[in-house]
């Protein structure tokens, strides 16, 4: 694990997880204190993740556009492994909309579910070609029109290209702030309602960035790595997961835990190492 790794894990002591556990016994919150909370767990992990960014490669609008809506059911490593072949081959929309299917559907087969993402990136591809003179449109209600784009691939784009501040409310997200007891609801436009009303607008786009990373490097869905967490005593749920402090260090991911990140090209100040190409060890 990287030297920035261990100091953000080993920053806090027991006493810290102590108060985490007592929580639970603790009065229920108010929702000042629960915002005040929320506030400092997005402090701390821009502390913890300084580098947090979108984990999709990409040069331009339309290339985070279609890596997004690629990277539905699968990890954004295996976007990152796939595109690049897909953007030397069809660079612009207009080459994209113009494609052969089934030389698309090959392309970013290992994506999954090939064949109904083919049909989207050529669909919004035209729609770029057609509707907006090739260009990927900068507004929200533009973006959801687009074939196989929702509002959390809308914010991706608008906050990453366009520098829009948007929540992006994935599997992830959804996860996180669930459990930190931000937001009781399930649907992702509901939380995102609700997690707006919690932080200015001009954190959003970051603070998705931050609880994302968390979620794919600490806090994960089936074992969470409780006992190697920096932000433990500001967590409702400490103790769903391993608590061990040395077993926890296993579960770490990525730059946390040594290991390559999801991205070919990571940006300027990213501590780990970058992904493989597609077929290469490592």
């Amino acid at each position: 694990m990287s030297a920035e790794g261990n100091s953000a894990v080993g920053e806090h002591g027991v006493s810290k997880r102590a108060k985490a556990a007592n929580r639970k016994a603790a009065k229920p919150e108010s929702r000042l204190a629960m915002v005040r909370r929320a506030r400092k767990i997005n402090r701390e992990l821009a502390e913890v993740f300084p580098y947090a960014h979108p984990e999709l490669d990409f040069r331009n609008p339309f290339e985070l556009l279609v890596a997004t809506v690629l990277s539905a059911q699968t990890t954004d490593l295996r976007v990152n492994q796939t595109t690049p072949a897909l953007f030397a081959k069809y660079p612009t929309p207009e080459d994209l909309a113009a494609a052969v299917p089934e030389e698309v559907e090959e392309l970013i087969r290992p994506t999954g579910f090939f064949r109904a993402k083919t049909k989207s990136i050529m669909g919004l591809a035209a729609a770029l070609r057609d509707d907006f003179g090739g260009e990927v449109p900068g507004r929200l209600d533009d973006l959801v029109k687009l074939p196989g784009v929702g509002r959390k691939t809308a914010f991706v784009v608008l906050g990453n290209a366009f520098g829009v501040p948007g929540i992006t409310v994935d599997t992830h997200f959804m996860r996180l702030v669930r459990r930190w007891k931000w937001t009781e609801q399930e649907d992702p436009v509901k939380i995102e309602a609700e997690i707006a009303e919690i932080f200015p607008k001009s954190e959003w786009t970051m603070l998705s960035h931050r609880v994302i990373f968390h979620g794919r490097r600490i806090c994960h869905a089936r074992k969470p790595a409780c006992g190697a967490c920096p932000i433990t005593h500001l967590c409702p749920s400490y103790g769903e997961g391993e608590t061990d402090p040395e077993k926890a260090k296993k579960l770490l991911k990525y730059e946390m835990g040594g290991f390559p990140g999801q991205r070919l090209d990571p940006p300027p100040g990213y501590p780990g190492r970058p992904a493989p190409p597609l077929g290469a060890s490592g």
